[in-house]
């Protein structure tokens, strides 16, 4: 099989220019990884306040970026159509792409009603559903025109993804949970998905060698039994009830400590919860992590929590704990059921509730401190777990095939059209 370079346009509603959560970084592995193996590799998206250019080569991939009016979502929805659309076609007077890989529906919509498109290989990479993702981050107006509108909004998202998932030559998901959700929305069948889980950068992400000196850089109190999450504060993530299990946990643990990274519209809630709680001397709200600074946070915890409610496509956060030899409690839901009950079901939750996160902490945190062999093997198996299962390495090479298997013929004429990028 002739292996020869391929022509990939991303096509996403999130930016690599800036990494600010999981589907950020999934299309910043990707893309870049994919260049770094040398195909040529472009990202058409959305400008957002923190660019300050239209296009940008971030490790080898050139991103593309269209400006869009969020005001609100219909004008947000039918300026990023119009303009993707745009930036599609006027890319298309200078390069051939080999294959179109959608990340997200509304950019990609633009692009699939160009004219150049028609008879394109697309692959769409579906991370969660986006219907479901608005529904549980958005709650229903009271008002009349306000539910007309999120009705319309939900609604209008199925039918886009719907479309774009009918159009694509394959789909890939990063779980099980994903791919039985495509078949129960959408009625795709098996044979147009391939399952490629995340994975995890191993050499970012690695066992700390000095956890006291890590915590003091991060003036993280030193001993204390550290439990460390990082979520957007968003309802789903379900940390209300993390701040109920340690609230209970700490009836029993003193030295019990929980740092929380992130940021969202929950933020102030749950302050005031952790305070009503008599909690707040227990709890760290540390904000957005900066892409820097997350190994070592990752370093600096015994243990790592996920308490999820709902729609956990995967869990990149997962796999990163378990590289970095850190121990991870989670709920059984979507892709962490996946990723722990293969390592140990044990380390799931029996439910969401605040009452299994606190009994599976305790009983954790006993463990390891009346086993020391327990305590030291156990970070080098989440390791090992990670290294065997989730390097990125393995991921893009199933990637690569998923590509060229899609675009079918594999002959030295693949490339022919391309040109080099204008710089404008």
């Amino acid at each position: 099989m002739d292996k020869k370079s391929l022509n990939i346009l991303c096509v996403a509603d999130v930016s690599i220019g800036k990494v600010i959560g999981g589907a950020e970084r999934a299309l910043f592995e990707y893309s870049t990884r994919l260049a770094q193996r040398g195909h040529s590799v472009h990202i058409l998206t959305r400008t957002y306040p923190w660019h300050t250019s239209k296009i940008e080569t971030v490790n080898g991939v050139r991103e593309w970026r269209f400006d869009f009016d969020d005001r609100d979502f219909l004008r947000s929805f039918y300026s990023t159509v119009l303009k993707s659309r745009r930036l599609f076609d006027s890319l298309c007077e200078k390069f051939t792409f080999d294959i179109i890989n959608f990340h997200q529906p509304f950019s990609a919509l633009g692009v699939v009603c160009s004219p150049n498109s028609k008879g394109a290989r697309k692959v769409y990479t579906c991370h969660s559903l986006s219907f479901e993702e608005f529904q549980s981050r958005t709650p229903q107006p009271d008002d009349m025109v306000g539910r007309c509108l999120y009705a319309i909004s939900w609604r209008l998202r199925r039918a886009v993804e719907k479309k774009l998932l009918e159009l694509s030559n394959k789909i890939i998901v990063l779980s099980d949970f994903t791919k039985e959700k495509l078949f129960h929305h959408y009625d795709i069948p098996d044979e147009k998905i391939a399952l490629i889980p995340g994975g995890v950068d191993l050499v970012r992400f690695s066992p700390a060698t000095n956890r006291t000196a890590i915590r003091k850089s991060l003036h993280i109190p030193a001993r204390k039994f550290l439990l460390f999450t990082v979520r957007n504060l968003v309802a789903r993530m379900g940390l209300e009830n993390l701040l109920y299990a340690v609230s209970k946990v700490a009836k029993e643990i003193p030295n019990i400590y929980l740092v929380i990274g992130g940021k969202g519209p929950l933020k102030e809630k749950l302050v005031a919860l952790a305070q009503r709680l008599s909690i707040q001397d227990r709890v760290r709200f540390v904000g957005f992590i900066q892409e820097g600074e997350l190994p070592a946070y990752y370093q600096m915890a015994d243990l790592f929590v996920l308490p999820t409610k709902e729609l956990e496509g995967f869990g990149l956060v997962t796999v990163e704990a378990l590289a970095s030899g850190l121990p991870v409690l989670g709920t059984p839901i979507g892709g962490t059921k996946e990723i722990l009950t293969k390592l140990n079901p044990d380390l799931l939750f029996k439910d969401v509730g605040a009452d299994a996160m606190a009994e599976s902490i305790l009983s954790m945190v006993a463990k390891l401190k009346g086993d020391k062999k327990l305590k030291s093997s156990l970070p080098k198996q989440c390791r090992e777990f990670a290294e065997t299962y989730y390097a990125w390495d393995d991921k893009i090479d199933r990637l690569e095939k998923v590509f060229r298997g899609t675009v079918g013929v594999h002959t030295n004429t693949a490339n022919v059209n391309y040109r080099a990028p204008v710089e404008e």
